[in-house]
């Protein structure tokens, strides 16, 4: 199992390093020109699926059957308060000393307070989590997205934030955990407890578009847009009816409503006012349903 791993993460590299420069070389296609690649990242996109599907999916739901969920929501705030560190670490290369505080703060709290983050203490007192990775630290200083991708087993991506997981995972606290058996381990419960914190999303992505693969690209590049410009992205004139297509987001969102199966999808860190409104009419609960590939916060009716 272990050998099968290690051979799941270097192939893995390797699909990253020569995507990148695949990305590198790009030329935009006859569809979405941020997306010259559609042909193959649908095939990756399917190939994902199909091993979420039989693989994944099966254990975050089995994990969620044995364990209550007082201790998945510890086990979640511990691997949270590990990417504080991360998060305070890209906040500060982005020279956001303020944010980059306030993430050393949370990890001091929780790590002694909370007992190792098991227990959010921090969010309780007021002090807000952040949400940085490297890909947003070079998007910040100016490098542009490149081509949208679709990686084995990581899912959606652009060339940049690709570049960025790279950096991302040698800055992992987990990824210096000795011997290799333990982090392993480690790793992949980790991705176990963040597939089972979206069983909920799964549903409505279902009903939220007719073409799911289009769906997630537009959510993931909007949100990482939105990331970036920390909630304050500039307007750009290809954004929404200025293109002549409709934006996801809003298109998705009166879908759902409609739909009678899910009330909305925000795929940004807060919604708009005409989407607040909207939620007021349709909304009745709530669950916030953090990480893996994109955040959405789903909203769905009460049985």
């Amino acid at each position: 199992m272990l050998r099968l791993v290690r051979r799941l993460r270097l192939v893995t590299m390797c699909a990253i390093a020569s995507l990148v420069l695949i990305g590198g070389c790009a030329t935009p296609g006859t569809g979405d020109p941020r997306d010259p690649f559609e042909p193959m990242n649908r095939a990756i996109y399917s190939f994902n699926d199909g091993v979420d599907k039989v693989v994944m999916k099966p254990l975050a739901q089995a994990y969620q059957t044995v364990f209550p969920a007082i201790v998945r929501t510890g086990v979640s705030n511990v691997f949270s308060n590990l990417n504080d560190i991360v998060v305070a670490l890209n906040n500060l290369l982005q020279g956001k000393v303020g944010p980059a505080f306030s993430d050393i703060s949370r990890v001091m709290i929780n790590t002694t307070v909370g007992i190792l983050g098991i227990m959010d203490v921090a969010s309780d007192l007021g002090i807000e989590k952040n949400d940085e990775d490297f890909g947003q630290t070079l998007g910040y200083w100016g490098v542009g997205d490149g081509p949208y991708l679709v990686l084995p087993f990581l899912g959606p991506r652009t060339v940049r934030d690709t570049a960025g997981l790279v950096v991302d995972w040698e800055t992992d606290p987990t990824s210096y955990i000795d011997p290799n058996r333990d982090r392993n381990a480690v790793q992949g419960f980790r991705l176990v407890t963040r597939r089972a914190e979206l069983l909920s999303a799964s549903k409505v992505l279902e009903v939220a578009s007719l073409d799911e693969y289009e769906f997630l690209r537009d959510a993931y590049l909007q949100r990482r847009r939105n990331l970036i410009y920390d909630g304050n992205p500039p307007r750009e004139k290809d954004d929404g009816a200025d293109a002549g297509q409709p934006a996801a987001r809003g298109v998705n969102l009166r879908k759902t409503a409609e739909s009678g199966e899910a009330s909305s999808i925000i795929v940004s860190g807060q919604p708009t006012p005409a989407e607040e409104e909207l939620l007021l009419k349709t909304q009745t609960a709530g669950d916030e349903v953090p990480r893996p590939n994109i955040r959405v916060w789903v909203s769905t009716p009460q049985q």
